[in-house]
């Protein structure tokens, strides 16, 4: 299934060169919705745009107040509640970019393969997908109408955010999905995608080929209801060796892209993966960093024309001082400086106990940088 910029019908987001040298300084103040979609096209801003995975939720006492109340599944299908969590990091750290509350699991879930939160830890999937006649029961075609409730609370959260901020829709990627659906939720050591990979080629295909079309259809969807950017979380990427990275993973990832077509930035963020060369065939324009991968090492291996996102480890939010955690944000943008396409993130997602007072410091720091004129 291919789109065409005909497709995500106007917008003012047009194809850009990697070699555009039109603008070669930032003229003017910018708006933080204008700084991250510059920096995703490796174009110069006043300061590196920030935004942090799971930013919306889990640290945040505003959201937990509303979890006394709601659980996380009536959260993200309610577009008011889900656009209410998505705005308050917003309105508390005025992020770059906000992005949808909403988890990876809901294309399963739309495919017929619930899932639920177990009172443990961790999510537990409706039932595995064990034979070739479960994967030939999902269902692609009515994915878009059962996820209504996300695409209207991207509607609203762009509404409210008046195009003064990045709004980033998401989705799982191919790979990642299988192994929840193969193992039947979250385990301890994922193990049945791989094994399908190699054991039974054909009938891995067939899954994430479905999985495909359905994250393709989905992401086209959210960018039509008014998100500037797309993440991917191939968050179990890192499972695989680097030699099969390709076929049980950056083959689909590819695939979504091309569905896309090139009118709005796409995030891939492949934690634990090295292989830049199929992260950068992939097509997207943005790649994210793990924290255990050097920056530099990133920009050495992809080259200047791909924008990077990353990478401070998220455990230095919990246990660092205000101080420490400016130390350290200081030795990443230096490590950027002079290299335009840089968004500050973490290296993965924040965490519950994460210190408010330390995701300040992270952002006075960038910000400190400001009419910088090496980013």
């Amino acid at each position: 299934m291919n789109a065409s910029t005909a497709d995500f019908g106007t917008t003012d987001l047009k194809p850009i060169p990697t070699n555009d040298t039109r603008v070669s300084a930032v003229a003017k103040p910018i708006t933080a919705r204008e700084r991250f979609l510059r920096a995703a096209r490796c174009l110069p801003v006043d300061h590196p745009p920030a935004w942090i995975m799971r930013q919306a939720g889990r640290a945040l006492p505003e959201y937990r107040i509303l979890k006394e109340k709601y659980s996380f599944l009536q959260l993200a299908q309610n577009p008011e509640l889900a656009a209410e969590v998505t705005l308050q990091p917003i309105r508390r750290f005025r992020f770059d970019a906000a992005i949808i509350f909403s988890d990876i699991l809901v294309i399963p879930e739309a495919m017929g393969v619930g899932y639920k939160f177990r009172e443990t830890g961790g999510v537990e999937m409706e039932f595995p997908i064990c034979s070739e006649s479960d994967v030939k029961n999902l269902s692609v075609e009515r994915v878009v109408e059962k996820l209504q409730y996300v695409l209207e609370a991207i509607r609203l959260v762009k509404t409210e955010l008046r195009g003064q901020t990045a709004l980033l829709g998401f989705a799982g990627s191919p790979w990642t999905l299988a192994n929840y659906m193969l193992d039947g939720g979250s385990v301890s050591h994922h193990t049945k995608a791989l094994a399908l990979f190699r054991e039974n080629r054909p009938l891995f295909d067939q899954l994430c080929e479905k999985l495909s079309q359905a994250v393709s259809r989905f992401l086209r969807m959210q960018v039509l209801s008014g998100a500037d950017a797309v993440q991917i979380f191939d968050s179990l990427g890192g499972l695989l060796p680097a030699a099969e990275f390709n076929a049980a993973s950056g083959v689909w990832l590819r695939q979504i892209v091309d569905s896309l077509g090139s009118v709005i930035p796409v995030i891939i963020f492949s934690k634990g993966t090295r292989d830049w060369e199929t992260l950068a065939g992939t097509g997207a324009q943005v790649i994210g960093v793990d924290y255990n991968i050097s920056l530099s090492s990133a920009r050495e291996a992809l080259g200047p024309h791909f924008a990077l996102q990353g990478n401070l480890d998220p455990a230095y939010i919990i246990s660092d001082s205000p101080e420490m955690i400016a130390a350290r944000v200081e030795v990443l943008l230096e490590e950027m400086r002079g290299q335009p396409g840089y968004i500050f993130n973490l290296g993965h997602g924040l965490r519950p106990n994460s210190r408010l007072e330390n995701i300040q410091a992270v952002l006075e720091t960038i910000r400190a940088t400001n009419n910088s004129p090496s980013f």
